[in-house]
């Protein structure tokens, strides 16, 4: 996904900058919302995975706390990782997400000073 969102970031941009009609812009707009609302669903369901990971963290530690048991510990710590990952991808998607946002905007004041153009 990573891979993905940056190669997409780095052509929209690339597109953008070359976009030079209404309608081209237009295409490269609607497109960009559709990638948009993919994206949100995207960091949504991996705020709703990271949550359940550090419930059951929670709930492992607890649990080591009271049993101090080794096959506990090792499951806190398999989850300690696997946390630590969603977390920065979480991250990179959140970012990524309000970069667009940033783009998006880009694109709308590009059309604003196409539209002025065939307007004059």
């Amino acid at each position: 996904m990573t891979e993905y969102l940056t190669n997409y970031m780095n052509k929209t941009a690339e597109r953008l900058s070359k976009c030079s009609t209404l309608p081209e812009l237009e295409k490269l707009l609607a497109e960009h919302m559709d990638k948009i609302a993919f994206m949100q669903h995207e960091r949504i369901v991996h705020f709703l995975v990271t949550m359940m990971f550090a419930i059951i963290l929670t709930i492992l530690i607890s649990t080591l706390l009271f049993t101090q048991n080794l096959a506990v510990l090792a499951l806190v710590t398999i989850m300690v990782v696997l946390i630590a990952f969603y977390i920065k991808h979480y991250y990179f998607l959140e970012n990524t997400v309000q970069k667009m946002y940033k783009v998006y905007d880009e694109m709308l004041a590009k059309k604003e000073t196409l539209s002025e153009g065939v307007n004059d």
